[in-house]
C-alpha cells in the first residue's frame, strides 16, 4: 500500500520535487519516446498528490480546482513508476486523487486528458469519453469526464 501525500507546490521539498520531476521525465518523456515540455508553468498551481513506498516516489499525479485548468477541477499527469505498475498503484493514486477533489473542492465532476490506450482503467474510475480523439505531443488522446 502507498503512504499518499497531498501537497501545495510551496510545500514541497527539493527532493520530492526533484524526486516527482525525475519520475514524471522517466515515464512520459523517456519511456513513452516523447519529447514535450513537461515543465508547464501549472506545477505552481496544481496540488501534488505523491505516493511513495519505502520513502521513495513511485506514483504520482496532480490535481487543480475548477477553473484552473480546465472548466472542471481536473487531474493530470498520472504517473507510476514502470516497475511497480504489477501493484495497482494506478488505482490506489487515481482514487486519492478523486477523493481529494471531491473533499477539498466540494465537487464530483472531474476532467482528464487522457491517452487513449487507458480508456478502460479511467472507465472502471467512472470516467467516460467526452469528444473526440486528438494528438497532444504525438500521443492519442481523448477528453474524459467523471461526474
Amino acid at each position: 500500500m502507498l503512504k499518499i501525500d497531498i501537497k501545495k507546490f510551496a510545500e514541497l521539498t527539493t527532493a520530492e520535487l526533484y524526486a516527482i520531476l525525475r519520475l514524471r521525465s522517466a515515464v512520459f518523456v523517456v519511456e513513452q519516446d516523447c519529447v514535450y515540455q513537461d515543465l508547464d508553468d501549472k506545477d505552481e498551481q496544481a496540488l501534488h498528490v505523491i505516493g511513495t513506498k519505502k520513502n521513495k516516489v513511485v506514483a504520482y499525479t496532480r490535481i487543480f480546482k475548477p477553473g484552473d485548468y480546465f472548466k472542471e477541477a481536473s487531474i493530470g499527469r498520472v504517473v507510476v513508476k514502470a516497475d511497480e505498475r504489477q501493484y495497482g498503484y494506478g488505482r490506489e493514486i487515481m482514487n486519492a486523487s478523486i477523493k481529494a477533489i471531491e473533499n477539498l473542492f466540494d465537487t464530483t465532476t472531474i476532467h482528464l486528458s487522457a491517452q487513449c490506450y487507458l480508456k478502460k482503467f479511467y472507465n472502471s474510475l467512472g470516467f467516460e469519453q467526452i469528444g473526440e480523439e486528438y494528438l497532444e505531443d504525438g500521443i492519442p488522446h481523448i477528453r474524459m469526464v467523471k461526474n
